[in-house]
């Protein structure tokens, strides 16, 4: 399915606000005028109220054309349930809307081969569908997120589980924590495989060393299903480590935003403005 079919399918669907709580970033999207019309990233803040979200989100939305009041329903993905009470407030509060969470008992569509599927990160049976429906099957999902998660759909359609690794900022923090003489650097690909500085060859170990690994577990991957050819990443640094990956061929940045869109045509009885029939 292309985005032009993914905006199709879901273009019967009023204004509405998907939000991705993860661990590190909080993504609001909206889907409006059968699209995709806006995406904005926010720290993910245990300490941040309703009201400094509505101060955050309103200007965005006003410059964007935008209303809360014409919001129909919110869909939220979240892997930080402390924070949930918070956007259920927000959803309320700002958009006159219910938030509905993605959860066990919501239309998925997705297959779930796992031994516990209430087990499984929203974000990754969020992420593993919209793979399925944009880019078919059998894909892998890599999430570069806090932590790196990989999750793979088989020929099937079906999830078939997945595979979850410290995140690279994690692993690097912990370089940093324990070397007392190695200092904070930022992540990047660097110029040379060789380090000429103390601060080149850091970010050469870090950024190939994790690459090795990224690198490392989709080749078993592939050799486990030899008809897995599509390796889609997302999250913060997809880009980044995509770009010196010998697997993955697609970036999709707004990948768990899509899957929200999918989700939510599939669920709309579910969605219904506060005072609505």
């Amino acid at each position: 399915m292309s985005q032009k079919e993914l905006d199709k399918s879901t273009s019967s669907v009023e204004q509405a606000v998907l939000i991705d709580v993860g661990n590190t970033y909080t993504v609001v999207g909206v889907q409006a005028r059968d699209a995709l019309v806006c995406r904005w990233t926010f720290a993910t803040a245990r300490a941040r109220t309703a009201d400094e979200y509505t101060a955050l989100i309103l200007p965005l939305m006003a410059k964007a054309g935008l209303s809360a009041d014409d919001t129909h329903g919110c869909l939220v993905s979240s892997v930080v349930p402390a924070i949930n009470p918070l956007i259920s407030s927000l959803a309320r509060e700002l958009f006159g809307a219910e938030a509905v969470f993605v959860e066990p008992g919501i239309r998925t569509g997705l297959p779930i081969r796992h031994d516990n599927p209430t087990e499984v990160g929203a974000d990754r049976i969020v992420n593993s569908l919209a793979a399925r429906e944009l880019y078919g099957a059998p894909v892998a999902v890599v999430d570069f997120g806090t932590a790196t998660t990989f999750d793979v759909v088989g020929p099937g359609g079906a999830y078939e589980g997945g595979i979850i690794a410290p995140g690279v900022g994690i692993s690097a923090d912990a370089l940093f924590a324990q070397a007392s003489k190695l200092y904070q650097v930022d992540l990047r690909q660097p110029a040379e495989l060789i380090g000429r500085s103390t601060v080149a060859a850091m970010q050469s170990g870090i950024y190939y060393g994790y690459l090795g690994l990224v690198d490392g577990i989709l080749k078993r991957l592939k050799d486990q299903m030899p008809e897995l050819d599509t390796v889609v990443a997302t999250g913060t640094r997809a880009a980044l480590m995509a770009e010196g990956s010998e697997h993955i061929r697609r970036v999709d940045e707004s990948l768990t935003l899509k899957g929200l869109q999918l989700i939510y045509a599939k669920n709309r009885r579910l969605f219904r403005r506060r005072g609505s029939e």
